[in-house]
């Protein structure tokens, strides 16, 4: 069985019988979902709401519309309800066990709506009411001890704000009131300490919770009775007139009648009244006097951009609890300075004293503190003699935790290397601090929090940067200051010491240090100044690792994007995907490397260029691996390319590519987002010329079907720069013909017969056959596209055949589909079929389901003209499925609406204008700067919806589609949908 998670950050929250495996759900913090193993992966954010709507009403019917109003509120999604399997897919998938099925599933699809099952899952609010109920049945029984202790049992629940971060009504809502109850049980929680006689316990959280809410009277009552139980009568009516002069100043109201007998009953020293009975009070146990320890280092530099960050190490710690919060980053993220900030904000929680150790895990210039050694030093910050301590260090921890079981301290550890360090220092008093702060994530250390400090963003930056060198020094200089900060990339040590350089440098402007920066090889060496220097930083971090994690690290250095996922270095390596895995997780813990979302990662800018400079010490290290790196871009680009891996004359031969499937390869490649540019150029600048070619032609396809247009040109004029050096000669011709199809997708007619003709002549001198074909095919479908079917045919049949007899068969469908649209537009429809037929051959046999879509979409065109509606339709369909499946979506939206006017053609009208608007649905999808055909599809789309209205006696609505199309701004560039928008008009004023 899987085992699955949803944990919302609590510290696990009921457990069934052993051997159970019960799927739990926490949202009284992040959500997170788990059976008994590690947490579950439920996406990102959105799905996340969607889950809570669902789960948060167990057994109930939640209709499409309502989830759609829980979370996306006022602004839906452009296709409406359609858009919620593709949230639940993938929920169910992380949250059935295996086999369960759809009947087994705990989220159950239901006639207009979803339904959570919730038999044999745990929600944490559940659980929060079972121990809310137990704290009440306490209090009834007049058992304020019992109910402190469920009171606070209730509390450990929430680990951070509920549902943190999920957008939309339901959740907002939802975070409201589960936040109310969480203050109204910490209120409680107080009041039974109160009535407990330990007044004193609670002055700190009280007012902790008055500073969130000043005009809280049953809040500022409580504190009142608690300054009285603490013997402090005087400061407790001074107290009360704090609060009466805010009420009526700030809101022009006098105190409520709580309020004012609460005050009433401190004159008279009523006991009863303000403590409760007096057998449930016991005296606090009395402390030896002794002084107070602050040993916390000063604050040096002003924190910058870090409120966040700081907000969650100063929350108010879980009371009865020694708390742990760790803090991890890079070397210089400036983790020091954030707990110590953090640590002066604790002090008034802590009234034994703060205490603060470096452990020197990465100190140049001492050795790392042993734990008895620190131990000691504890002990003796407490007031313990040297001879006092024993040598043992079981026997010193538990000396350590009989001296701090009565003391409420805080405790920093700075510069901690492992847990194991960590664990004999924790003081035992109820109520104490620990602050961990180290460059490794401590897997192994219980805490309470945790916090990854990342580098500054820009503004911030710029902030930190005009601080040090003076905002009139850095203002003079905006863009060089800008420049700065990015060379930077934000990390606060890196910004410091190019700060003290300029301020000792007076006459250096800020342009001259950037200027100084330029180039990997001079960027670290300028950020050095006396004893600080980032790249020793980051080596002491490098020298504590394990030689295969080194390795790792030297090879990321040589990683062809900045974002990525196992699957490259494992090439680069040679190793296994868990293997390659498991030494990023190890960077990760060691905060070497990034983890943005799960499954990928990035090296801050610094540490990469810290990586290349430990690469390029080994060249020999990495040659292979760098072939390696780049040939699973190249097979991941003709596996998922519409001419299928073999249908690519020259290179490698597919391989044994990670992929499944051509879905698979379009999908890792999807992950790489904007960068799969970076690719050629990283090949080129490595001397790997034909892969850089090869890159190349393999991804414009990849990057037309999904109209990224601009990227495809950008990395085909990189590879072609260069393709006279590569040894493949196909490059040339080939890269041309790629170019010219770009701008054939492009409406570029002219620069399109340019690349095709440059490439025709180049073929034919080289005598390749398949690339003149291609050229030929090109020419032709320019041809076709400015008017001229005539010219089309003698050229484009000889390419046919010359692609049959080289079994190039995605390019032999190709110029068949041209040969067919040319009989098409002029009338022979049966030469046309004959065409299409061949070409749906070639294309079944090549197996590309875009093809294959493309030969049906143009076939049932024919059938269409040819008044065949219902064989039309058919075809239709099968076309939009395999359109649907590629992710094509100007050619869905084409197949969507063309559809619709088969069904017009049948006379059903309804399911005509259903099909016209899911087109536009998908149409709206559309980039407006990058997809040229957009404003042309949008007018065809609305001519043919006007018709289905005007058809079905809808004419107000008709006009306005007609009205619509001709208001588009490029209307007038599309003569042919502009007249059908017209004639649309015309007939509908006839009505």
């Amino acid at each position: 069985m899987r085992r699955t998670a949803v944990r919302c950050g609590s510290g696990g929250f009921g457990v069934d019988g052993a051997g159970a495996q019960r799927l739990r759900i926490a949202v009284l913090g992040p959500v997170r979902a788990w059976y008994d193993g590690p947490p579950l992966d439920v996406g990102p954010v959105r799905r996340q709401a969607v889950l809570a709507a669902l789960a948060l009403r167990p057994g109930t019917l939640v209709s499409h519309e309502q989830l759609l109003d829980d979370v996306w509120g006022a602004q839906p999604p452009g296709s409406g309800r359609r858009v919620l399997p593709s949230y639940v897919y993938p929920l169910r998938k992380a949250l059935d066990t295996a086999g369960a099925g759809p009947a087994g599933s705990v989220i159950r699809s239901v006639r207009g709506g979803y339904r959570f099952v919730g038999d044999g899952v745990r929600l944490d609010t559940a659980e929060l009411a079972e121990r809310v109920g137990a704290a009440q049945h306490a209090k009834a029984s007049d058992d304020p001890a019992t109910a402190m202790d469920r009171l606070a049992d209730a509390l450990a629940l929430f680990r951070g704000e509920p549902l943190a971060g999920l957008p939309g009504p339901f959740a907002q809502g939802e975070r409201r009131r589960l936040t109310r109850l969480r203050r109204t049980l910490q209120q409680e929680r107080l009041e039974c300490l109160v009535r407990l006689g330990r007044s004193a316990d609670a002055l700190d959280d009280l007012a902790a919770l008055a500073a969130t809410d000043p005009y809280d009277e049953p809040l500022a009552a409580l504190r009142i009775r608690a300054l009285y139980g603490s013997g402090r009568q005087a400061a407790a009516l001074g107290a009360y007139q704090d609060v009466r002069a805010r009420l009526r100043d700030e809101l022009g109201v006098d105190p409520g009648e709580e309020l004012r007998r609460t005050h009433q009953a401190v004159l008279r020293r009523d006991d009863e009244l303000l403590l409760g009975p007096a057998p449930a009070r016991s005296p606090a146990p009395s402390r030896p006097p002794r002084r107070t320890v602050n040993e916390l280092p000063g604050d040096t530099g002003r924190l910058i951009g870090r409120e966040h960050e700081l907000a969650l190490l100063t929350a108010p710690p879980p009371p009865g609890s020694v708390a742990v919060v760790a803090v991890d980053g890079t070397a210089g993220v400036g983790k020091t300075a954030l707990v110590v900030h953090a640590a002066r904000a604790l002090r008034a929680h802590h009234p034994d004293g703060c205490l603060f150790t470096d452990l020197r895990a990465h100190s140049t210039e001492q050795r790392a503190l042993p734990p008895q050694r620190v131990l000691r030093r504890l002990l003796r910050s407490l007031g313990a003699a040297d001879g006092e301590a024993p040598d043992d260090l079981d026997e010193l921890t538990a000396a350590w935790r009989a001296a701090t079981s009565s003391l409420r301290l805080l405790l920093v550890l700075d510069d901690v290397l492992s847990a194991q360090q960590i664990r004999p220092l924790l003081p035992a008093g109820p109520g104490s601090t620990v602050l961990v702060a180290g460059r490794r994530r401590l897997a192994g250390l219980d805490t309470d929090r945790r916090v990854t400090l990342e580098p500054l963003e820009t503004g911030d930056g710029l902030s930190l940067l005009r601080h040090i060198v003076g905002s009139e020094r850095a203002d003079r200089e905006p863009d060089a200051t800008r420049e700065l900060v990015h060379l930077c990339d934000g990390l606060p040590l890196a910004l410091r010491i190019a700060g003290a350089r300029l301020q000792t440098r007076p006459a250096w402007t800020l342009a001259y240090l950037v200027d100084r920066m330029a180039g990997d090889e001079h960027r670290l060496g300028e950020l050095s100044a006396g004893d600080r220097s980032v790249e020793a930083a980051f080596r002491l971090s490098y020298d504590q690792l394990a030689p295969e994690q080194q390795r790792g690290f030297r090879t990321l250095g040589r990683s062809p994007t900045v974002e990525f996922d196992p699957l490259t270095p494992a090439a680069a390596l040679g190793c296994a995907y868990r293997e390659a895995e498991e030494i990023l997780e190890s960077l990760v813990d060691a905060s070497l490397l990034q983890q943005p979302r799960p499954g990928r990662y990035r090296l801050h800018d610094l540490v990469r260029v810290h990586a290349r400079r430990l690469a390029e010490a080994a060249p020999t290290e990495g040659d292979e691996g760098r072939t390696a790196a780049l040939r699973l871009y190249l097979d991941a680009g003709r596996v998922t390319s519409d001419w299928g891996p073999d249908g690519f004359p020259t290179g490698p031969r597919p391989g044994a590519a990670p992929f499944a499937d051509w879905q698979e390869a379009a999908g890792w490649l999807e992950a790489a987002g904007g960068e799969l540019v970076d690719v050629v150029g990283h090949a080129v600048a490595l001397g790997e010329v034909d892969h850089a070619c090869w890159i190349a032609e393999a991804l414009s396809d990849y990057f037309a079907r999904q109209g990224r247009y601009h990227e495809c040109r950008t990395a085909l004029e990189t590879a072609l720069a260069h393709a006279d050096r590569a040894t493949d000669r196909r490059m040339a011709p080939a890269l041309r013909n790629r170019m010219g199809l770009t701008d054939l997708y492009l409406g570029r007619y002219a620069e399109a017969r340019a690349w095709f003709t440059e490439a025709l002549h180049l073929s034919r001198h080289h005598a390749d056959r398949y690339e003149e074909a291609g050229a030929r095919c090109g020419l032709g479908a320019v041809e076709l596209n400015l008017g001229r079917p005539e010219q089309v045919i003698p050229a484009v049949t000889a390419a046919v055949e010359a692609a049959r007899r080289l079994d190039a068969h995605w390019l032999a469908a190709q110029g068949l589909v041209l040969l067919g649209t040319a009989h098409h537009v002029q009338g022979r429809y049966d030469q046309a079929l004959t065409c299409y037929a061949a070409a749906l051959a070639h294309a079944e046999t090549n197996g590309r389901p875009r093809m294959i879509s493309k030969v049906l979409t143009c076939t049932a065109d024919v059938h269409l003209a040819l008044g065949a509606h219902g064989r039309s339709k058919a075809l239709y369909r099968h076309a939009a499925d395999l359109a649907q499946q590629v992710g094509d979506v100007l050619l869905h939206a084409i197949i969507l609406t063309r559809h619709g006017t088969a069904e017009h053609g049948e006379g059903n009208l309804n399911a005509a204008a259903d099909l016209h608007h899911q087109a536009l649905s998908q149409h709206r999808t559309l980039c407006p700067r990058t997809e040229p055909h957009r404003d042309r599809l949008e007018m065809d789309i609305r001519a043919r919806l006007g018709r289905a209205y005007s058809a079905a006696g809808r004419v107000a609505e008709a006009r306005e589609q007609f009205r619509t199309a001709l208001a588009l701004p490029g209307a007038d560039a599309h003569p042919e949908e502009r007249a059908q928008a017209l004639a649309g008009l015309d007939a509908c004023a006839d009505r």
